[in-house]
């Protein structure tokens, strides 16, 4: 008898090295793997053996030529407007975390908020048949008619970070107003009364939304904001830019207006940034004045000192956002609720507040 060759560990195996191994037909063989319609007319024993002779041949279906047949690519696009911003990779962790145990593989884009990359890698991900698709959308996004026209494509979207009103794309964000107003009372409650602001840019609904939460609280209180001490990011492309605007902004505060004893910012970088300032003054934080930001990325953690922070649950995000996909991909239903989810957001206390100081 003649010695079959061996088969090298790199070869793949065949519907035909199966057949020859059988003795059943390559059609035969295939329905039955396939779990084709036909296969309930073939015997029990026949499946058995051929299912036994594709074990220990050790056959493993193209995944990529089955999803052809079957018109599904198993493949969720995830469209990322800046991956090197903290607030965007914590969110993509926990998406890409979720969907491992499922059958979905994500298909990662990083937009680097250019708008025509954006544009193009969208038309990527839809090219390559994408089932889903969550965007993770920072503050830099401020052009939502980007996000818009995602509604015409008629497959199950999230939007992580952002929101677009009149729309019925679904979105998942912190309550921003919430977290404005937790700031500004986690100030004032440790006797802070002359308070100054860096506000993000006025572009972006959500320095709106926490500015609203501010007001609100300040109302409460009757606590007087002053004009000299209300500052304001300009539009930028760049994730880490606040860091030197929130510095100089605040150089400048301290050099026309000083007298605030805390400084509430509108995200980490930037309280870090007016951090950098008040240091280069010989100010101490936060024996001289308190500072406190927003979002909790990992620099915050880890800042000298520990800055204090309202905490956006950005690996909840994204975990909801892969699982609200998931379960429009099972649903045969197309009438989910389609509305914003806003999580709470958590007053996160560290070094760089404390009870205001005695003048």
């Amino acid at each position: 008898m003649k010695k079959r060759p061996e088969r090298s560990a790199s070869a793949r195996v065949t519907l035909a090295d199966l057949a020859r191994e059988s003795g059943f037909s390559v059609s035969t063989i295939s329905i039955v793997l396939n779990e084709a319609p036909l296969s309930q007319f073939i015997a029990a024993g026949t499946k058995a053996r051929i299912h036994a002779v594709a074990k220990r041949l050790g056959y493993h279906p193209n995944a990529y030529a089955r999803s052809l047949r079957k018109r599904r690519s198993h493949t969720i696009g995830v469209l990322v407007i800046d991956l090197s911003d903290p607030f965007c990779t914590l969110i993509l962790k926990s998406i890409e975390k979720t969907l491992s145990d499922t059958e979905f593989l994500p298909l990662i884009m990083d937009a680097a908020n250019q708008h025509k990359q954006f544009k193009r890698y969208l038309n990527i991900l839809l090219e390559h048949g994408v089932e889903g698709l969550i965007v993770v959308a920072n503050w830099l996004l401020m052009d939502t008619s980007l996000l818009a026209d995602l509604e015409q494509y008629k497959i199950p979207t999230t939007l992580v970070g952002t929101e677009i009103q009149d729309s019925t794309l679904p979105s998942i964000l912190v309550d921003n107003e919430q977290g404005g107003y937790l700031a500004l009372q986690h100030l004032y409650s440790l006797g802070h009364r002359a308070v100054a602001f860096i506000r993000g840019p006025h572009q972006l609904i959500d320095s709106s939304r926490r500015w609203q939460g501010i007001l609100r609280f300040a109302a409460e209180v009757d606590l007087q904001l002053r004009d000299q001490w209300i500052m304001q990011l300009s539009k930028s492309s760049d994730p880490n830019a606040s860091f030197e605007e929130g510095r100089i902004l605040t150089q400048e505060a301290l050099q026309k207006q000083p007298g605030f004893s805390a400084l509430l910012a509108f995200d980490d970088v930037t309280a870090l940034g007016a951090i950098r300032a008040l240091q280069q003054h010989n100010i101490r934080i936060p024996q001289d004045c308190s500072v406190i930001g927003f979002d909790d990325v990992p620099y915050a953690a880890l800042s000298n000192p520990g800055l204090t922070t309202i905490r956006q649950p950005m690996e909840e995000m994204g975990r909801l956002a892969a699982n609200r996909v998931l379960e429009r991909l099972s649903s045969s239903k197309n009438d989910l609720a389609e509305q914003a989810l806003l999580l709470p957001p958590e007053l996160v206390s560290r070094k760089s507040t404390a009870v205001v100081p005695l003048r």
